[in-house]
């Protein structure tokens, strides 16, 4: 399947399997990987109501201040506040994953020359080595890898979510839904694009269909008049 054609069908059936992406994205893959550029008010009217993107951000703490004691203070969080990150520094993140630091997912689709089909791969693509390639203790095989080893175990098992609109849950399913979610996330401003776009399409059209109209029947009227001057013959071009 090409790029082309998953971010089409993505297009087709979306927000629910944006929304089933999301989840699969804060059940599993949260708890190493960060979105830093994507915050709550993105989702909203793209993935869930209002309503729904304020309480999922009551439900976190962010640190705020400095307040007027000059020291910090945590708060529940709000729609202006981006997604919370597993890790607060880099040291921490190393020291939880064996001295990598998991990597960023907000533009993940957008660095890999394959994009979606590259998440999928990768996601659904685990397998034993091959006879005669030695992977190292700790690491884990896949072909579509760079290397061959990668450091992150299969994160996803058959069954291992149980979706809201009660789609199966299969490895297959949830790698196709945290996909998409990982297509819109690097570009969550497409949609204005295909809007401003069309408008621009539209005030184009506009624009030609008055130029048409003056060069016919204003402008070709003038261009093709014959003016003669009285006591002058002037030759006929």
């Amino acid at each position: 399947m090409s790029n082309s054609t998953m971010m089409i069908l993505i297009f087709l059936f979306r927000p629910c399997s944006l929304r089933r992406g999301h989840q699969v994205y804060k059940e599993v893959c949260a708890a190493c990987h960060s979105l830093n550029y994507i915050a709550w008010r993105n989702l909203i009217e793209t993935l869930y109501t209002e309503e729904e993107v304020v309480a999922m951000a009551a439900e976190t703490e962010v640190e705020d201040g400095p307040n007027d004691d000059g020291e910090m203070f945590t708060r529940p969080g709000k729609p202006t506040d981006y997604l919370p990150r597993p890790s607060p520094n880099e040291e921490a993140a190393r020291s939880a994953n064996a001295g990598a630091i998991p990597p960023d997912l907000t533009e993940m689709v957008k660095a890999r020359e394959q994009g979606a089909d590259y998440i999928f791969a990768l996601l659904t693509g685990y397998m034993p080595a091959p006879s005669g390639l030695n992977v190292r203790e700790g690491l884990y095989y896949s072909p579509y890898f760079p290397g061959g080893a990668i450091g992150m175990p299969p994160p996803l098992n058959d069954g291992m979510l149980e979706y809201e609109d009660g789609t199966e849950a299969s490895v297959s399913q949830m790698a196709k839904d945290v996909s998409a979610f990982l297509c819109w996330t690097a570009r969550p401003e497409q949609d204005e694009r295909r809007v401003m776009g069309i408008k621009v399409l539209i005030y184009l059209g506009a624009l030609f269909g008055c130029s048409w109209y003056i060069k016919r029947f204003k402008w070709s009227v003038l261009k093709n008049r014959k003016v003669q001057f009285p006591g002058k013959n002037w030759p006929t071009v």
